[in-house]
């Protein structure tokens, strides 16, 4: 049977039109490489708009790309990173953040994927003892990897407490706008002017064809990401088809357009698979993504028509994500064909 829409994830989305006028734009003539031309800066004075002048921005490749950067310039190799036992640098970046920084993930399991001052205090017994890797980073993901939003006194709570604690935040944003879309409110306050040192920010997720952004808050950490990111093989030659795709998504409110509909895509989702009584939602819907625990024998049938991925086998608990370009007729086909599926 054809495939419909995926539900898998944003990734599986195409370009918007408007980041493929932009690569188009930019085009045309030669301009220096690695960064050295006039729409990588362009895309940088967007950025700082934002984030205020003071913010490094340096584009990468891709997410693992992004946090992995972020993460060596905060690092030494015998310390360590706290994050959720479900976070992305954990089980999705194929041990990249441990290979290429030399040091150890601390993980902490969850219920929402959110960590806590508890969570993160439970890991630093071992300061201080020259036995143990030494806590350096927090690493939160918002929204995070089961949906869910930090709020901005969260947020606040846990950086005031790294910082008490010698210790720096990263956030991973591969899907920030639809957080910022969410909370309604402008991205610095949620990242910069409550502590966040150091943010991964996401692009591919919203309507990017490729490219991710490190901001970088804290001054202290700019220096080495130059030698870094060229080390760590995320230094683009042709860099300008970066930064042109960022100069679009922040301009004329494209990535909050392209965000506010994916999360109201999901919410509609979770809306309507709610009235069907054999599936439960096992998180509430904050941002793009739907979890919901589903009967085992139905997931390879629904799966014929509409992929999407199994994230807890034993559980039957599965993920259903929205995209910039989910239509409510998709997502009313998905909900038919699951009754269908199910008898309902």
């Amino acid at each position: 049977m054809k495939l419909s829409r995926s539900f898998a994830s944003d990734n599986s989305s195409g370009v918007h039109p408007e980041i493929l006028s932009a690569i188009a734009r930019v085009n045309s003539g030669h301009v220096p490489g690695y960064g050295e031309d006039p729409y990588t800066d362009e895309a940088i004075a967007k950025f700082r708009a934002i984030f205020g002048p003071d913010t490094d921005v340096f584009f990468v490749f891709g997410g693992t790309g992004a946090n992995v950067l972020g993460l060596a310039a905060a690092l030494k190799p015998y310390e360590a990173v706290i994050c959720t036992s479900v976070a992305h640098i954990n089980v999705d970046e194929c041990g990249a953040p441990e290979k290429f920084t030399g040091c150890k993930l601390l993980d902490v399991s969850t219920p929402d994927g959110k960590l806590t001052i508890a969570a993160i205090e439970s890991m630093l017994q071992g300061v201080g003892d020259i036995h143990r890797v030494q806590p350096k980073v927090v690493s939160i993901t918002q929204p995070t990897e089961l949906g869910t939003l930090y709020t901005p006194t969260e947020i606040k709570m846990i950086a005031d407490f790294a910082h008490l604690h010698d210790m720096l935040l990263h956030m991973d944003g591969a899907r920030i706008s639809n957080a910022a879309a969410a909370l309604g409110i402008p991205f610095p306050d949620f990242t910069k002017n409550i502590g966040v040192d150091i943010l991964s920010f996401g692009g591919t997720k919203n309507g990017m064809m490729y490219g991710e952004a490190v901001l970088v808050f804290n001054k202290s950490l700019t220096a080495q990401i130059p030698f870094l990111r060229k080390q760590g093989t995320q230094m683009a030659s042709k860099m300008r088809f970066i930064a042109a795709q960022f100069y679009a998504l922040l301009s004329n409110d494209l990535w909050l357009r392209n965000a506010r509909h994916a999360n109201e895509m999901a919410h509609l989702l979770a809306d309507e698979v709610s009235k069907i009584s054999s599936i439960r939602i096992t998180q509430p819907t904050q941002a793009n993504a739907v979890f919901a625990i589903v009967p085992r024998e139905a997931i390879p049938l629904l799966q014929e028509r509409f992929f999407f991925y199994v994230v807890n086998e034993k559980t039957s608990e599965v993920r259903w994500m929205a995209s910039f370009d989910t239509t409510e007729e998709d997502v009313r086909d998905f909900v038919s064909y699951m009754k269908k599926v199910l008898k309902e």
